[in-house]
């Protein structure tokens, strides 16, 4: 019964997986240590961390639009919605020690209020500001990590 206790039912992961066209990566780290490098990488890029957790092993920015170097929290219009993208990272258990690292980079290209944010998003195309900072982040995590 203590056990159950303990347990806590609840994640700050989102209901839904990663794009299954998301980049993904073996890293030599357990998922919690991912999850913290993760965070503090984008926070260093002036990305703004809407969500983290290192115990779920998830991280979640808010919307940002690299021209003008803004964050937009929420669902509201970024404005441009071609340029803006928003980056979540899942870093999941692969064999002992290491972990599987998935990151996407998402846009909007239309804005719907009758829709779910998550039904209108896509990942960004290769060339993308956004594709672009997730190449960065792997490659760098890779070098420090270790794959």
């Amino acid at each position: 019964m203590l056990f159950l206790l303990a347990c806590t039912p609840t994640t700050t992961r989102p209901d839904f997986m990663p794009l299954p066209e998301a980049p993904s990566v073996v890293l030599y780290a357990r998922p919690p240590r991912v999850a913290a490098e993760v965070q503090a990488w984008l926070t260093a890029q002036g990305l703004q961390v809407e969500l983290a957790n290192a115990q779920d092993a998830y991280v979640e920015t808010a919307w940002f639009e690299p021209r003008s170097k803004r964050s937009i929290r929420g669902d509201r219009d970024p404005g441009d919605l071609a340029g803006t993208f928003k980056i979540r990272c899942w870093a999941d258990p692969d064999a002992p020690g290491k972990s599987r690292l998935t990151v996407e980079a998402v846009y909007r290209p239309v804005l719907d209020p009758s829709r779910p944010e998550r039904d209108l998003e896509v990942l960004v195309p290769p060339g993308h500001e956004g594709a672009k900072l997730v190449e960065r982040m792997i490659d760098e995590l890779k070098k420090k990590l270790g794959t």
